[in-house]
């Protein structure tokens, strides 16, 4: 997954606002207005929350603005934008002022030599590697991570357990996954460094895509998040990262500093409740289910107490 969570773009179309990624580096949402608003106080009173093209990303936007709704805040929302590259684009520039993201894979993607794996140690060195002008909140318990998944024919044929297993498979082996998969550190790049891993064919596919090729055997291993509900479903075996390539990636709330005073307590009510068992129940219902992801957010909320 990779991070960039690509699966089901639209499934929230009933409850909000999908964008086409423009190619403007400088504003990737075409659009004329910043994300917050400020009362005659000071406080933010109104705010722009985005996420990347992938349904638990949304669902995750939807979570922070049903639960910064409850508070009295008013919410725009701006789902779907597209990959990190251009998310963050939108976000450095004011266009959105929270996004869902994943401790691991952002701090990879701003120095891609950090080698911490600990949860803690790599929620520590995010704070150190963001831009002027953004932080981050309390993590949550709930992790979503990439992983290399397999059939389980394929795993019981050529006998895996571990991606290190793969290497003796590589010159008949082909990879899906997204497209920047091909040049990320967690991607061909960390599989080549870390493990001496070259696939044969590598294939880049949009998220779905990527569970549908694997399941019709059109390639031999994939790039899956781990709390995607089609691994359970189709029985794919999550290949072992011994080296850690993919670390640790637990759901945060990236917001610019100029909101964080006014969306702090509310957020991290959210990251102190969500754990991983939760995420992926919600993701499957979203995904597997077909639940609109604003129903699932709301009852999510209210078992836990936060609207």
């Amino acid at each position: 997954m990779l991070r960039t969570r690509t699966l089901l773009v639209g499934f929230l179309a009933a409850a909000v606002l999908p964008l086409a990624a423009c190619g403007s580096s400088e504003n990737p949402l075409a659009t004329e207005q910043p994300g917050a608003t400020s009362g005659g106080t000071g406080s933010t009173t109104s705010v722009t929350i985005g996420s990347a093209d992938f349904p638990e990303s949304a669902l995750l936007g939807e979570i922070y603005a049903q639960a910064l709704e409850a508070k009295g805040l008013t919410v725009k929302r701006q789902f779907n934008i597209g990959n990190r590259e251009t998310y963050l684009k939108a976000i450095e520039g004011g266009e959105v002022d929270i996004l869902p993201e994943y401790t691991g894979s952002l701090t990879n993607f701003f120095d891609s030599t950090v080698t911490a794996t600990d949860p803690d140690e790599v929620y520590a060195t995010l704070k150190t590697k963001l831009p002027a002008g953004l932080t981050v909140l309390a993590k949550s318990a709930a992790e979503d991570k990439n992983s290399m998944v397999v059939s389980k024919e394929t795993a019981d044929a050529w006998s895996l357990k571990a991606i290190p297993d793969l290497v003796a498979h590589q010159k008949e082996l082909s990879i899906a996954a997204p497209p920047e998969f091909r040049t990320r550190h967690q991607g061909l790049v960390g599989l080549k460094e870390v493990y001496n891993l070259v696939p044969a064919e590598f294939r880049p596919l949009a998220s779905q895509a990527t569970v549908e090729a694997l399941k019709n055997g059109q390639v031999k291993a994939a790039n899956i998040f781990s709390t995607d509900p089609s691994i359970a479903a189709n029985g794919f075996v999550v290949l072992e990262d011994p080296k850690l390539l993919f670390g640790s990636d637990n759901v945060v709330p990236l917001v610019r500093e100029q909101v964080a005073s006014s969306v702090q307590a509310p957020l991290d009510a959210v990251s102190a409740k969500l754990d991983t068992p939760a995420l992926a129940e919600m993701v499957k219902q979203v995904v597997v289910d077909k639940k609109d992801a604003s129903v699932v957010a709301k009852d999510w909320l209210t078992s836990a107490g936060l609207n």
